[in-house]
């Protein structure tokens, strides 16, 4: 008999491997996702990603605002007499009385090596944390957040220039690739899920917007990994006379000069530990992005300029 499978997901992070699963035959009788939010100018609905992946897959979609006491969606997913759940970054807590909903559990696909790095935004941490390699774990969702067992964990490297986006592009197509034989393994009974080490376990708390300000007196390598975990969005920026410029992209420069200074024309800016970084992409407020040499053409800022926020 066919195996049914929920799929609760919510970013672009999660299509693939929705789209893995729908690719070898299984049945999804349904996908759960956010709900569709109002554009900042609230002229436009903005369905999530998986909720037009699943429709180009004519898949049933449902978005509820909550599972917390919602006994309509217990009800459904009760009578659907599921074999397994799969959960990738759906962005709600789910509750206790549904874990019992799927024969085989609820699976979570993690964009880390547990324990370290549960929580909201773990590869955004795991870049600003200057960590040479991350990865997925695939594991069985408990009570608390993150903290259930772990059947497999697969690694990634992370390189000096990716940013947030490319190593969630790379974890995502990885979790596609892995998401079968390990579905096909929970079916047959052939996984060993093992308890987290919660001695080791460290939180990726959620990204707020004023991380993103950039502190000169950091030191040059901290400040590229602020850059490139925060990238595309909320993006690492500084304030240069009452405007915002939020700098894309980054490498590590050759200059030493007072913190905050901008030594050379094409915007290498001194740092808090006698390094610097050498601008590569920028995008000014309210502007499009720019590499440094189309920037510097019409650029405030110039050589000798200071940056300072000590």
């Amino acid at each position: 008999m066919a195996k049914k499978i929920v799929f609760m997901g919510t970013p672009l992070f999660a299509v693939p491997i929705l789209k893995s699963l729908y690719e070898k035959n299984y049945i999804i009788p349904t996908v759960y996702t956010q709900p569709p939010k109002k554009s900042q100018r609230g002229q436009k609905i903005n369905k999530s990603l998986i909720q037009t992946a699943a429709e180009d897959c004519n898949i049933n979609c449902r978005t509820p605002n909550t599972l917390k006491e919602n006994k309509e969606e217990y009800e459904y997913l009760k009578q659907l007499d599921l074999d397994l759940v799969i959960v990738v970054a759906y962005g709600q807590i789910i509750p206790k009385e549904f874990l019992n909903l799927a024969k085989k559990g609820f699976i979570n696909i993690h964009a880390s090596l547990l324990p370290k790095w549960r929580g909201a935004a773990p590869i955004q941490r795991s870049i600003m944390n200057l960590e040479k390699e991350t990865g997925i774990s695939i594991m069985r969702i408990g009570e608390k957040l993150d903290t259930g067992p772990v059947c497999n964990s697969y690694r990634v490297e992370i390189k000096d220039s990716d940013n947030a986006e490319i190593i969630s592009n790379k974890l995502s197509i990885l979790a596609s690739e892995k998401i079968i034989e390990n579905v096909n393994n929970i079916f047959e009974d052939k996984l060993t899920f093992k308890e987290q080490d919660d001695s080791k376990a460290t939180y990726a708390s959620k990204i707020e917007k004023s991380e993103g300000e950039i502190q000169w007196n950091d030191n040059a390598e901290s400040i590229i990994g602020k850059i490139n975990g925060l990238y595309p969005s909320p993006g690492a920026y500084f304030i240069f006379k009452e405007e915002r410029y939020k700098i894309l992209k980054a490498e590590l420069g050759t200059k030493i000069g007072e913190i905050g200074e901008v030594m050379t024309s094409d915007l290498e800016i001194s740092c808090g530990n006698e390094k610097s970084i050498k601008v590569i992409e920028i995008q000014r407020q309210g502007k499009k992005p720019q590499n440094i040499n189309e920037f510097v053409l019409g650029s405030q800022i110039t050589k000798g300029s200071r940056l300072t926020n000590v």
